[in-house]
């Protein structure tokens, strides 16, 4: 496959680079393929794929159910939803990714003692690695913080969260305002953290798209980084290989904030034990430390709590969302906005086109010509959006590339605009702004634009 990047040219003479943009495609439209559905309301994000069959449909509904509904306390009569917790952050997968949409901060911005994030997680580790050469977890809070718990079990804590206003102008003097984002753990439930403990705020993604993503092809993700790395530049992105408790092996991460999970299965597993702490064949046990005596007494609600059958249900569902379609694309101001995006450099990391490979257990996702806009690369984003906490193979200033696939439609969905991988960007542009370490250069770009051309890169954004 040839893989889409833009085309530099740099002459002697002004040591100036041109920008060749690739010509509008009308399979642009159809971003997720034969697969793509035709939607922009507030279900958009929550609908299968199109070429499923009858049978699938029935698993994808079922699959839906155990994503979106509440688990309960064990023991209960619900045996099918019992074995919450004992510490979680959510009561059901649905309850962060609401309409299984994009998550956000808690809702005023300087919460110090007030409502606690649910959407927002926060991942804990200490120096080191574990076992399988990724963090080493936290030994009396483990590796994530969580601010509820059943009866007769101690919530972890509370989170305060505080923002700091930083301000700066656009080229043309225009001011803009962004948001820093602290936090602080309080009311800790077993005493004190470790003083060496390192954090990670995580903002829950939108679910579209995950099967396409999975069926691309690894020796596309690494040409991205090949291409990358012969550009000479400053952008040069490399995969995060990380352990996958289904394939038993590393494989090249695909999901999360830094690449750090490589397949939908293992995501799944991880988030039902480690959000809603619910054990299942992978994850077999409560993630309890020896400290937290009483999360080890807490009732069971089955070994494991969810079954291998329900489970696949629930990948299955996550695997099939759907992207939707594409809007308003002709529109002379958005194919400004697409050139502008080309010249910024963008489409060096936001790769916009692939085509998928075969996908054996669901044929439909292969062969798929896809506009996922992204090179599923790690890539220092430098220290303004840094954490500080290795990841496997990512660093504390390194992220993954988002897909940018259905970001016009956040606002349909979730009713917010709240963006980047702890929500701090109120808008796209925020998020923009807030682009540092290799991709300076495109942020740099941006704050030299008109405010026109400012107004047709949003405008092109918001129609994928």
């Amino acid at each position: 496959m040839k893989i889409l990047l833009p085309l530099v040219l740099v002459t002697a003479a002004t040591a100036a680079s041109v920008v060749l943009v690739p010509p509008y495609e009308a399979s642009e439209r159809l971003p997720g393929g034969q697969t793509t559905i035709f939607d922009q309301g507030q279900n958009a994000f929550s609908l299968p794929l199109a070429n499923l069959t009858d049978r699938q449909r029935t698993d994808f509904v079922i699959g839906n159910s155990f994503f979106k509904k509440n688990w309960v306390e064990a023991p209960a009569s619900t045996t099918a939803r019992d074995g919450l917790g004992p510490h979680f952050i959510a009561r059901s997968c649905g309850a962060c990714h609401t309409q299984d949409g994009r998550g956000a901060p808690p809702s005023f911005e300087n919460n110090l003692q007030g409502e606690q994030p649910m959407a927002l997680l926060f991942r804990l580790s200490v120096p080191g690695q574990d076992a399988h050469g990724g963090p080493k977890p936290e030994p009396v809070y483990g590796g994530q913080f969580n601010n509820d718990a059943v009866s007769d079990v101690k919530p972890e804590g509370q989170v305060a969260i505080h923002y700091t206003e930083v301000t700066n102008q656009f080229a043309d003097g225009e001011p803009y305002t962004l948001l820093k984002p602290t936090y602080q753990f309080t009311d800790l439930g077993y005493g004190p953290m470790r003083p060496d403990t390192m954090v990670s705020p995580r903002i829950a993604p939108q679910m579209i798209g995950l099967g396409l993503l999975e069926a691309i092809k690894p020796a596309d993700i690494l040409a991205n980084a090949k291409a990358q790395a012969a550009a000479g530049g400053t952008i040069k992105g490399r995969p995060n290989y990380v352990w996958d408790a289904y394939a038993r092996q590393k494989l090249i991460g695909r999901y999360g904030w830094k690449a750090n999970t490589a397949s939908v299965a293992h995501q799944s597993a991880g988030a039902f034990i480690g959000d809603i702490g619910i054990t299942s064949k992978r994850n077999p046990h409560e993630e309890c430390t020896a400290a937290q005596t009483d999360c080890l007494k807490a009732p069971s609600g089955g070994k494991p709590e969810i079954s291998e059958d329900l489970l696949n249900k629930v990948i299955f569902y996550s695997r099939t969302l759907a992207v939707p379609a594409a809007r308003d694309q002709s529109t002379a101001s958005v194919q400004r906005g697409r050139t502008v995006f080309y010249e910024a450099q963008c489409a060096t990391c936001h790769v916009p086109k692939y085509v998928t490979g075969n996908f054996k257990s669901l044929p439909q996702l292969g062969g798929q010509t896809i506009y996922p806009y992204t090179d599923l690369l790690l890539h220092d984003m430098g220290e303004g959006l840094s954490d500080g906490r290795p990841d496997f193979a990512a660093g504390g200033r390194d992220w993954k590339t988002p897909a940018l696939w259905g970001l016009g439609l956040v606002k349909a969905v979730n009713r917010h605009t709240r963006y980047l991988h702890d929500g701090r960007a109120r808008n796209l542009m925020e998020a923009i702004l807030w682009h540092g370490g290799e991709a300076e250069g495109a942020q740099q770009y941006v704050l030299k634009l008109s405010k026109e051309d400012r107004e047709n890169l949003v405008a092109f954004l918001q129609t994928l």
